[in-house]
C-alpha cells in the first residue's frame, strides 16, 4: 500500500491539474484563447506536474526498496510470515540460488527462471514448469523482479499482450485473420450472400536476448549485498531494452514488429502539430486522434486491453493539446501506479516508439492483446568463474529466447505525421 508521502503527492497532481483545466474551461466558455498571464500558469503548472510525476515514482521506488529491505532482514531473523505459498520452501528456494550465484558445491551452473502463476500480463501457458529440475526451485519473487524490470523498459509489455510460455523453440504457426466476414441482408426465402474471414499465418520463432554479467568476487562475497537484486535489474533492463526495441520496431531478430505489422489509420495534415504553430513537423491534432481511435473497430476500441502508446516526448506534448472546446483532452491517473488517459483511454510511454516526424509513424492505439509475444521457457541464468579468471570476475549470462507478432491488423492502428 502507498504511503501516505506518495498519496498526497498525488492529491497535489490532481490539485495542478484541476488549476490547468479551469484554465482552459475559462478560455473555452468564454470562446476565446488563453491570456499571456493564462498561458504562463499554464505552463508553469505543467512543469511542476512533471516534478510531481518524477518524485511520486522516486517516493514508490524507495517505498519498494525499503520494503524489500526489511522482509530480506526479517529473513535473516527467521521472522518471515507464513503464507499460502510456504515460507520455509520459498526461504530453501532462494538459497538455491544464492549457493548457485557464489558458486559453492553441488549448485548448478545453470538455472532457468520461470514464471509460475499469471500475473499481469495475459500469460498462456503451453507447457508448465517441470517439477523436480533446477527451474523448479526458482522462487516467484526473483522472477518477478527481473520481469518487472524488463517491462519496466517495454511500454509495449505493459499494454497488456497475449504471452505464449512454451516448454521449446519449435515454430508456431498462429492464425491471422486479414478479412472479417460481413453480413448482408436477404428477401424473404432468399439465399443468404457467403462471406468467408480470409486468414494468413504468423510464424513465431525463437530468437535470442542475451547479457553478459561480470561482477566482482568481492561483491559476491559480502553477504550485506543484496546480489539477486542486482542480476535482477541489470539483466531485466539489458533483455528489456534489447526484446523491447525488437517488439516494437521489427528487424531481423523478430518476425513481426508492432509498427511495420501495423497499418496507419491516420494520416496528419498538413499543418498537423501538437500545440499550434512551432510545435514538431507531423505531430497530430486532437481531430486526428479522434480519427485514429474511431480507425478501430468498437470490439477492440472496448477491451481491456486497449490502449494508447508513444514515446514519453510525444505523450508530453498531448498535456497541451485541447479538443475543440478548448479542454484538455489528456487527464492524469487518479490512482497510483495506473497509466494517466487520452480521451478516455490508457496511454503508456514506450521509448522504442518513433518520435514525432514528417512520415514518422509516433502513435499507436487499439487492443493489445491481439500482439501475441512468444517466450521459450524462462530467462536462463549461468555461471562461469574461468570466463574472466585472470580479473578475478564471476561471469553471469542471461539469455531470453522470443519472438512477437500482431495477429489481426486490424486491432492496432497508428497516425502517420505529414511530410508537409
Amino acid at each position: 500500500m502507498a504511503s501516505e508521502v506518495a498519496k498526497r503527492l498525488r492529491d497535489r497532481r490532481m490539485g495542478v491539474w484541476n488549476d490547468c483545466r479551469k484554465i482552459a474551461e475559462d478560455a473555452a466558455g468564454e470562446q476565446r484563447a488563453m491570456t499571456p498571464e493564462e498561458q504562463g500558469r499554464w505552463d508553469a503548472m505543467q512543469e511542476e506536474m512533471e516534478t510531481l510525476d518524477k518524485r511520486i515514482k522516486s517516493v514508490l521506488d524507495t517505498e519498494k526498496r525499503a520494503k524489500d529491505a526489511d522482509q530480506a532482514f526479517d529473513d535473516l531473523e527467521g521472522r518471515k510470515k507464513e503464507g499460502p505459498q510456504g515460507p520455509a520452501a520459498i526461504r530453501d528456494m532462494q538459497e538455491e540460488i544464492r549457493k548457485w550465484a557464489r558458486g559453492e558445491q553441488d549448485a548448478p551452473k545453470a538455472l532457468e527462471i520461470r514464471h509460475q502463476a499469471p500475473g499481469p500480463i495475459n500469460y498462456r501457458i503451453l507447457t508448465g514448469p517441470t517439477t523436480g529440475t533446477a527451474s523448479a526451485v526458482i522462487p516467484t519473487d526473483f522472477y518477478d523482479a527481473l520481469i518487472a524490470y524488463l517491462i519496466e523498459v517495454s511500454g509495449l509489455m505493459q499494454c497488456g499482450p497475449t504471452v505464449l510460455n512454451t516448454g521449446g523453440g519449435e515454430t508456431l504457426q498462429i492464425p491471422r485473420a486479414t478479412v472479417h466476414s460481413t453480413a448482408t441482408s436477404a428477401a424473404q426465402a432468399a439465399a443468404l450472400a457467403t462471406s468467408d474471414p480470409t486468414f494468413s499465418q504468423v510464424t513465431l520463432g525463437a530468437s535470442k536476448f542475451g547479457v553478459l554479467l561480470q561482477v566482482a568476487r568481492e561483491l559476491i562475497d559480502d553477504s550485506g549485498v543484496d546480489l539477486l537484486g542486482y542480476l535482477a535489474m541489470q539483466a531485466g533492463r539489458a533483455i528489456g531494452n534489447a526484446f523491447g526495441t525488437a517488439l516494437i520496431n521489427g528487424g531481423s531478430s523478430i518476425s513481426g514488429g508492432l509498427v511495420p505489422q501495423s497499418s496507419v489509420g491516420v494520416t496528419g495534415g498538413v499543418s498537423g502539430s501538437i500545440s499550434g504553430a512551432g510545435a514538431p513537423q507531423g505531430g497530430a491534432v486532437y481531430s486526428n486522434l479522434v480519427d485514429l481511435e474511431y480507425s478501430v473497430i468498437a470490439p477492440y476500441r472496448q477491451s481491456r486491453s486497449c490502449y494508447w502508446l508513444a514515446a514519453d516526448k510525444t505523450i508530453g506534448g498531448f498535456r497541451k493539446l485541447v479538443d475543440t472546446n478548448n479542454r484538455p483532452v489528456w487527464e492524469p491517473s487518479a490512482v497510483l501506479g495506473s497509466p494517466d488517459l487520452l480521451l478516455g483511454k490508457p496511454i503508456v510511454a514506450d521509448p522504442f516508439m518513433p518520435a514525432i516526424g514528417a512520415n514518422n509513424l509516433s502513435i499507436a492505439f487499439g487492443d493489445f492483446s491481439q500482439y501475441f509475444v512468444r517466450m521459450v521457457g524462462g530467462v536462463r541464468f549461468e555461471r562461469s568463474d574461468d570466463f574472466a579468471f585472470g580479473t578475478d570476475l564471476v561471469t553471469f549470462r542471461a539469455i531470453l529466447r522470443g519472438d512477437g507478432n500482431l495477429v489481426d491488423t486490424s486491432a492496432i492502428k497508428l497516425f502517420k505525421g505529414n511530410a508537409n
